[in-house]
């Protein structure tokens, strides 16, 4: 990997949580090979490390994150801040986590933990950045939200909720920041061949964790659920940095459900239940 490192006075700037692997980790290394400086940041010290000595101190500042802590998320903000001369061209909240299973069997802490993650953390986020952003001509609030958020999935449905709550903040906020200057989006991924699709913990314990080579065999390999590399939603971050849409869908077939659900939400939801065993109490029986 080539990168060229501008002067820092001309450089743009990216803020990213969940930046140690996947999608976060794409991204940050797509805007470093375009010039950007890029602040990465994670729970996970070992893997910015990796990510730090791949793209150059130069061209990358880490600092490990606990999102859930306002106090930890707005001092890494202006920490970065010092760095980047003051200068937020995009912030991208990333950072999330998972939990699996019939809504009864995921204990609460755990579904607590991912409310905390994956919309609190974005809350976070948003109050830190939105200083820098003001200052920044031209600068983009970008979220990772879900194929999730189109219409509540079973069997993750507090993760979804979560979801939906940041497309509902990202519409509300798109509005709201214009009278600052700055542009709101997201993205909504589908099925991202990211660590997290093996590390979700299935809590009703009802299908054992698959072998990698079972897992890539059992995806699907066509349609809107088919497997996407994590680089496809870093190149959705570059493009919405230099686009006007809201939502952004990977892939953008994931958007029917959005506009199919408009008019026949129940169409909708007979699919999902022809797709899921166990919604049948009597199924044992017959």
């Amino acid at each position: 990997m080539t990168i060229q490192t501008p002067p820092a006075t001309t450089r743009q700037t990216i803020f990213i949580t969940g930046a140690a692997s996947g999608m976060g980790r794409e991204t940050a290394k797509l805007f470093a090979v375009k010039g950007w400086l890029v602040g990465a940041t994670d729970v996970n010290d070992a893997g910015l490390k990796t990510l730090e000595q791949e793209l150059g101190h130069d061209n990358c500042w880490i600092r490990k994150l606990d999102v859930t802590n306002k106090g930890d998320f707005d001092a890494a903000l202006n920490e970065f801040a010092k760095r980047a001369g003051g200068r937020l061209d995009l912030m991208f909240n990333n950072a999330g986590i998972g939990e699996s299973g019939w809504f009864e069997d995921v204990p609460y802490d755990a579904a607590m933990r991912v409310v905390q993650i994956n919309f609190v953390g974005v809350l976070n986020g948003v109050y830190a950045a939105l200083p820098f952003l003001k200052k920044t001509p031209n600068s983009l609030l970008f979220t990772t939200s879900s194929s999730s958020a189109t219409y509540g999935m079973p069997r993750i449905a507090v993760y979804a909720a979560t979801k939906h709550a940041v497309k509902g903040l990202t519409e509300a906020l798109s509005v709201e920041f214009k009278r600052h200057g700055v542009r709101v989006a997201d993205v909504l991924p589908g099925l991202i061949d990211t660590a997290i699709l093996r590390s979700t913990p299935n809590r009703s314990g009802d299908a054992p964790k698959p072998s990698e080579d079972e897992f890539y065999a059992r995806v699907p390999k066509k349609g809107m659920f088919r497997l996407m590399p994590a680089d496809s939603v870093a190149k959705c971050v570059w493009e919405a940095y230099h686009g006007t849409k809201l939502h952004y869908y990977v892939p953008a077939e994931v958007a029917w459900i959005d506009r199919i659900k408009g008019f026949a939400p129940n169409f909708i939801r007979n699919r999902i239940m022809k797709l899921l065993p166990g919604l049948d109490p009597n199924a044992a029986q017959k």
